[in-house]
């Protein structure tokens, strides 16, 4: 009895004592962890931005006035409109999703070269957290990346950019930024050097971005080719996103077209996620 009253008053005097090995401290959403992550990654691009935001702005606007210059001149228009306002759409999403794109390969690669990798897998963030703060940062600086070349654009004479339809603007948008992320966060994990991220980049990425469209609408096209076209998601992103600025596009003759595209990303984008949660979960060149 006596010893029973002796460790009843031990548990008593000890109310904080560290839960069993195993059990976890932290439910739910690691909220405080999450959004450190999330400013981690922000800060890291941004201590850079003339190099991360505006070089970018500078680069695709240098791709306006060439292919204005080249394309554009005596008056030529495109789906109704002058040729650098139809250009310029393209020009800011494929911006987005070029720099989502570096950012989020950047992240896991780095720390695998530098061997900071544990300063990212030993944190209490599950996997979900892991990738959700990357993938976050990496449209974060994809959006301000298209803030800077819109604004760019804006100044330049001969572009209009009003909006006809802000959704499809906010959609394909986000769509296309959240796909880069996660095709990023893959070559990230999968990368070993910055070799395969390069080669990633250089003939995976921007091939699909200056082949999807942008300087040119696929009815142009033969026909085996823009079934082609009609293949690749950057496509669906950049037509989507002009249409959210001159009301009409290359997907189709209707309204439905759009909507239908917009929730095809969706759905892609969905279908990514999971395949690099899991592959993240695996722990697949991380952990080895």
């Amino acid at each position: 009895m006596a010893d029973q009253a002796q460790k009843q008053s031990q548990t008593r005097a000890a109310p904080n004592a560290f839960p069993p090995r195993g059990e976890p401290i932290i439910t739910g959403i690691n909220r405080i962890g999450l959004w450190s992550l999330y400013i981690k990654e922000v800060r890291r691009f941004l201590k850079v931005q003339t190099q991360t935001i505006w070089a970018p702005a500078v680069t695709t606007l240098l791709f306006l006035v060439i292919f204005s210059v080249a394309l554009g001149r005596s008056g030529r228009e495109v789906l109704g409109v002058p040729f650098a306002s139809f250009v310029a759409p393209g020009l800011i999403v494929m911006a987005m999703m070029q720099n989502a794109f570096a950012n989020s390969s950047f992240s896991l690669l780095a720390g695998k070269i530098q061997g900071t990798i544990i300063d990212l897998l030993m944190p209490p963030l599950s996997e979900g957290e892991l990738m959700g703060g990357i993938i976050a940062a990496a449209v974060t600086r994809g959006i301000l990346v298209g803030g800077a070349v819109a604004l760019a654009m804006v100044l330049w004479p001969g572009v209009s950019l009003a909006p006809a339809h802000v959704w499809a603007i906010v959609w394909f948008g986000l769509m296309g930024a959240i796909m880069l992320s996660l095709l990023g966060l893959l070559t990230s994990i999968w990368a070993e050097k910055f070799d395969h991220n390069a080669a990633i980049s250089n003939f995976i990425v921007a091939p699909l971005s200056l082949l999807s469209g942008t300087f040119y609408v696929i009815d142009n096209l033969a026909p085996a080719f823009q079934a082609i076209s009609r293949l690749n998601p950057f496509f669906y992103v950049i037509s989507g996103f002009r249409f959210g600025f001159l009301g009409q596009s290359d997907i189709g003759d209707t309204d439905w077209a759009v909507m239908q595209s917009a929730i095809g990303l969706a759905v892609f984008n969905l279908v990514l996620a999971v395949i690099t949660y899991r592959v993240l979960k695996s722990g697949w060149k991380l952990k080895d």
